[in-house]
């Protein structure tokens, strides 16, 4: 699955020339936090988001009186731009300019790692240097939604088959479980064995829980497997 195939095609977009007012109504209205800016050729100039918005004089959300080293420390060009931030009226003295943008062949899991390495909540997708589409993390989220759909227990995977599996998904993991200690009876996984850590005995669960005809997970950590459960 790639940008092309989750993206929002139905972009609403700011102008350079924008009220900071109309900005934040627009993105309010749209229940959106945050669009590109794109000039008269669609051109993406920035983005405006929450963020930018967030320290503002009008509301009283402004930078707090600085400590006195740090008015010796910040330059004043750092001053400067935080008092445009705080007081400008147009997009573009606000706007984010340094965007990471992507095309629509980028594979969702690298939007994923792209998202959460810059601490960023979207990214315009970009055409012949046009704006196409804007993947969010609520994109990423429906996506989720389409590529895991439940394992339904099929008739095929038998006990045996679904241990097998169970076993081999295992495999090679450091908190992989011995042969022994994983039983299965009419679709229902038993893991057993010595007492485990929590993120250990998660791992395990969640393991066996993604095989494809497992009913159900319980664990007996702590507990060797009775002589029934052999049987």
């Amino acid at each position: 699955m790639r940008a092309s195939d989750i993206m929002t095609t139905s972009i609403i977009t700011a102008s350079p020339d924008m009220s900071v007012r109309q900005a934040a109504g627009t993105m309010v209205f749209a229940g959106i936090s945050g669009m590109p800016v794109v000039d008269e050729s669609g051109k993406l100039l920035g983005m405006i988001t929450e963020g930018d918005l967030m320290h503002r004089a009008e509301i009283g959300t402004g930078v707090k009186q600085r400590a006195w080293w740090l008015e010796l420390v910040a330059s004043t060009s750092e001053l400067a731009t935080q008092y445009v931030k705080e007081h400008a009226r147009k997009v573009r003295d606000v706007m984010t300019t340094d965007v990471t943008t992507i095309t629509e062949s980028c594979p969702v899991g690298d939007i994923a790692e792209l998202l959460d390495r810059r601490h960023i909540k979207r990214v315009p997708v970009m055409r012949d240097g046009k704006v196409v589409g804007v993947v969010s993390r609520a994109n990423l989220i429906r996506a989720l939604v389409t590529m895991a759909p439940e394992l339904p227990a099929t008739a095929e995977n038998g006990d045996h088959a679904i241990r097998e599996d169970v076993l081999a998904a295992m495999a090679g993991q450091p908190w992989a479980m011995a042969r022994e200690n994983v039983i299965v009876e009419n679709g229902t996984v038993h893991l057993w064995g010595p007492v485990v850590g929590a993120d250990e005995g998660n791992a395990i669960r969640v393991t066996a829980e993604n095989v494809a005809g497992v009913k159900d997970v319980v664990t007996h950590f702590g507990r060797p497997p009775s002589d029934s459960s052999l049987g």
